[in-house]
């Protein structure tokens, strides 16, 4: 079973954070809020998530800040993050967002359905992202047990071809147990 995808909603409002909440419920994907840009950067230490909504402005450590430390982790570095400001008048803002590494900036008010197909996308590609991972692994595992049959099968003929005189017996204790190893 997959685990469920998960948005960080990160704002100094609570209003806002309920309201991201309500826009966010019913997609597949569980909102966790937190009010401060240090309380995001603890939160990304202890869980993964698909996508990160991110007020720009906040008191202390900003949403710019925030992203900044977000993009110069291995861990998190590859999670698309949204700017979600009430300033608008500046244009720069949204560039200085993008700079940090956002993949979107929207000002309030904004579209709660297009926060929601975008955030959808973003579900999307980080449950894709799981289960290719997962396949690959299982793919991995395929093959080093066909490596270790073929092995088996290699050393078994060589076995044979000898002049050994348990050599048949020793082949086929060689190939039980190689089949044993992959089946377990």
């Amino acid at each position: 079973m997959t685990q469920m995808a998960k948005a960080l909603l990160v704002d100094d409002r609570r209003e806002n954070l309920m309201a991201l909440e309500a826009i966010l419920q019913g997609l597949r994907v569980q909102s966790v809020a937190v009010e401060s840009g240090e309380a995001a950067l603890k939160q990304l230490l202890v869980d993964d998530f698909a996508v990160i909504l991110l007020d720009a402005q906040m008191p202390d450590m900003d949403g710019f800040e925030t992203a900044s430390h977000i993009k110069r982790r291995e861990r998190t570095r590859h999670v698309p993050i949204i700017f979600l400001t009430a300033a608008d008048r500046d244009a720069q803002l949204a560039l200085r967002g993008y700079s940090v590494g956002a993949v979107d900036y929207l000002t309030k008010p904004f579209d709660p359905w297009v926060l929601r197909a975008k955030v959808s996308v973003f579900v999307d590609l980080w449950v894709k992202t799981r289960q290719l991972a997962t396949q690959s692994e299982a793919v991995r595992e395929r093959e080093a047990q066909c490596r270790s049959l073929t092995d088996a099968v290699d050393e078994a003929t060589a076995l044979l071809r000898s002049d050994a005189p348990d050599a048949r017996d020793r082949a086929v204790e060689l190939l039980e147990q190689a089949r044993w190893d992959t089946v377990s």
